[in-house]
């Protein structure tokens, strides 16, 4: 990019990086976040569906524009994280996605979410705090080490060291450890969940067993290359005969 931010190249993961140009010590990386004026989007898509398309935005789309000289500028993102280093994951990937989420249920993560002086600009929903209901031996709802949204209700059940994004309802009797449950998702009763990724809005149902039998899992549901199970919408999951 030159003085004013256009940029003059674009080179997707290049076998050795160009320096800033005002600094050669440094250089820049895309974040993959882009900003189109829809017309010229709706125009260059077609042309990166074709058939020696990589269909990649950085690969294809970017590329072509910049060398068609079209006005093309980077925003220059600055780091605030206080951590000992500056904070970068690739999570193009579900295991990359997967680990970079399971960062934020540490003690001391390196990404610091609770930072005021640096604080995230996101959609909140409209939702009630986080609720945990029932405290009798074997019925007690919980969430150990994990991250809990506004609108999630833990109903006697026990979360580990997992993520429940916003709205999310956990009902008794449930274990659930290592694990992202997207927006709405539900945890119907003796449900139990090991290293799984729920997506949104799916139920997973009573007496369901996640994350523990390999063969099973991968007979039902993607399995990524670090065993963390997927579960999508209209997928049956194994269930507990004990607890139909």
């Amino acid at each position: 990019m030159d003085a004013e931010g256009r940029v003059s190249g674009f080179r997707e993961k290049p076998e050795s990086a160009s320096p800033a140009p005002w600094n050669e010590a440094a250089c820049l990386g895309s974040m993959g976040i882009y900003i189109f004026d829809s017309v010229l989007l709706v125009r260059e898509l077609p042309r990166a569906s074709e058939s020696d398309s990589t269909h990649d935005f950085a690969r294809d789309v970017i590329p072509s524009l910049v060398d068609a000289g079209e006005r093309v500028f980077a925003y220059l993102f600055w780091d605030e994280n206080k951590k000992e280093s500056q904070y970068w994951r690739d999570v193009g990937t579900i295991d990359a996605y997967y680990d970079a989420s399971m960062d934020l249920v540490q003690v001391d993560p390196v990404f610091n979410l609770y930072d005021p002086d640096w604080p995230l600009r996101t959609h909140q929903p409209q939702l009630p705090p986080a609720k945990f209901v029932f405290d009798e031996t074997g019925r007690r709802g919980v969430a150990l080490q994990s991250v809990v949204s506004m609108g999630c209700i833990v109903s006697g059940s026990e979360v580990r060291r997992s993520i429940l994004c916003p709205n999310v309802r956990i009902h008794s009797f449930c274990d659930i450890e290592d694990s992202i449950l997207l927006p709405d998702a539900v945890v119907h009763r003796h449900g139990r969940l090991r290293r799984a990724i729920v997506d949104r809005g799916v139920e997973i149902p009573r007496g369901a067993v996640v994350g523990l039998d390999p063969a099973e899992d991968r007979r039902r549901h993607t399995v990524t290359e670090n065993g963390v199970v997927v579960v999508t919408p209209g997928e049956e999951c194994l269930v507990d005969p004990s607890f139909r």
